[in-house]
């Protein structure tokens, strides 16, 4: 199970997702980033940025 958690990228936000796949975790990062916080451009860097924020959440992986 892959987690992203916002607050690493915009300090303040609570926000977290998980799934199993990065595709899903950055796909709903980005729609996270254009309805919270205003972003209607998100460019490359941008998506580089949560990738490199996603972390295996081997905890929730074992409890499944």
């Amino acid at each position: 199970m892959k987690t992203f958690q916002c607050g690493s990228l915009v300090p303040g936000c609570a926000w977290e997702t998980s799934a199993e796949e990065e595709a899903e975790v950055v796909r709903r990062a980005v729609d996270h980033l254009r309805s919270a916080h205003g972003e209607a451009t998100v460019r490359e860097n941008m998506v580089e940025n949560i990738k490199q924020r996603i972390s295996e959440d081997t905890a929730r992986k074992a409890a499944s």
